[in-house]
């Protein structure tokens, strides 16, 4: 068989069946892969762990585990083990008998049976279920250079962008089979022209923007290109502590999700930036200006696909992607603050913070699990994008500051500030 890419000898030997039958199925896919995007050749998979998109077992997917259990079958696993994206369910979270129905029988009836596939296959831990494996407390942070065979559009912009580890927007499956072939096809992100911003993004707000906001009208604006950001060092500083990380992973997963975005340089600090400067701008890049008024003219423009748009909200979704830790902290401040300002001593919205299990475990160390625990708020590992997919629960009025929530799902959003009103005192400002 006749192939466009370069190969080397060990390529060909497991294309030719060196590996068995499946191995050598595994490896045309990548090959294909690369070949659709004018690869010229295949790369070392360098990080230490994998992440994989595919987290729910749905009943539709019965495709996928036919695939997982030929590879498993055959002993074909992953070279790597792995994290995957956030589990769909969790009792804790609030659902009505006929949503619990729903989710249990027609949708995510094979979860229990899919999660087995992928502890065989290679998954890190049964509880490396999250959007964020990039976090400390995961153990899947890969180093500046790595290259990666991850999917998950959040989880990808930030390793590329904030990590400076190099991986393209893969899709569910080829994540897998990169990590199970240990080559990857060299091209877009992980090329350094590839990595060259096509866009300056000039923000020139009055005020700290809001990451979601911000991410989303870049996000819009950009698409698939790389947005090279003058201006937010400003409010962000030049150093990337644990706040800095925090709201590059919102702005991040707003930009992949309103967008296509892959990799953002933020000037003077994300570590690109800091080592090449403007060097990493093309010629020809366009200019973006982004100022107090275009961020109320993106906000402005979201549409309210709630059937009745006046609706008191019913729930409300915090953690798309995943909390940090940082954030479960200062939030359950900002929540007992607004609340006695309020003279309330619950959430008057039933509320749902989402993250890590690794980090909820962290928090739970803490005083402010309890604290958190007393003002009525929830913690859960759950996906609420996944929760979202279910049709009853689509009709409820769900409120949200995560642009990727707003993107995927009829989830409303709100920014940080205007939740906080709504959850504690009710109304919108």
């Amino acid at each position: 068989m006749e192939y466009k890419m370069i190969l080397t000898d060990e390529q060909k030997a497991i294309l030719d069946g060196s590996k068995g039958e499946v191995m050598a199925k595994v490896m045309e896919s990548v090959v294909r892969y690369g070949e659709l995007f004018g690869a010229q050749r295949l790369v070392k998979v360098t990080s230490k762990y994998n992440h994989l998109v595919t987290s729910f077992g749905l009943k539709m997917m019965t495709p996928v585990f036919d695939l997982m259990q030929q590879l498993i079958d055959a002993g074909v696993v992953s070279g790597q083990q792995f994290s995957v994206d956030p589990r769909p369910l969790d009792k804790n979270v609030p659902a009505n008998f006929l949503q619990k129905f729903i989710f249990n029988n027609f949708m995510y009836s094979k979860q229990d049976f899919y999660e087995n596939q992928l502890k065989s296959l290679g998954l890190m831990s049964d509880d490396a279920f999250t959007c964020t494996c990039y976090m400390e407390e995961m153990g899947n942070k890969p180093s500046k250079g790595d290259v990666l065979s991850w999917a998950e559009s959040s989880a990808v912009v930030y390793a590329n962008s904030v990590l400076g580890a190099r991986c393209n927007r893969n899709s569910g499956i080829i994540d897998i089979m990169g990590s199970i072939a240990g080559f990857v096809p060299e091209f877009g992100l992980l090329t350094d022209e590839g990595r060259k911003a096509s866009f300056i993004v000039e923000i020139k707000t009055t005020k700290k923007p809001e990451a979601q906001l911000l991410g989303s009208a870049i996000g819009m604006h950009v698409m698939e290109a790389v947005p090279y950001v003058k201006g937010l060092d400003k409010w962000l500083g030049n150093e990337l502590d644990d706040a800095a990380c925090t709201y590059l992973k919102d702005f991040g997963a707003a930009t992949a999700s309103n967008g296509a975005v892959g990799l953002y340089h933020i000037d003077g600090l994300t570590p690109e930036a800091k080592e090449l400067g403007e060097k990493l701008i093309k010629e020809d890049a366009q200019v973006y200006v982004i100022d107090d008024a275009e961020l109320k003219r993106v906000y402005d423009n979201y549409p309210v696909i709630w059937k009745n748009k006046d609706a008191a909200p019913k729930l409300c979704f915090m953690g798309c992607p995943h909390m940090s830790l940082e954030q479960l902290k200062s939030w359950t401040d900002r929540v007992e603050t607004a609340l006695k300002e309020a003279g309330n001593k619950k959430v008057i919205i039933p509320t749902v913070f989402t993250a890590a299990p690794k980090v909820l475990e962290e928090f739970n160390k803490t005083d402010c699990a309890q604290r958190l625990k007393a003002t009525g708020v929830i913690t859960s590992y759950i996906c609420p994008l996944m929760y979202m997919n279910n049709p009853l629960c689509a009709k409820m009025p769900v409120i949200t500051s995560s642009n990727k929530l707003r993107t995927y799902t009829t989830a409303r959003y709100y920014t940080d500030d205007e939740i906080l009103m709504q959850i504690t005192k009710g109304g919108k400002k």
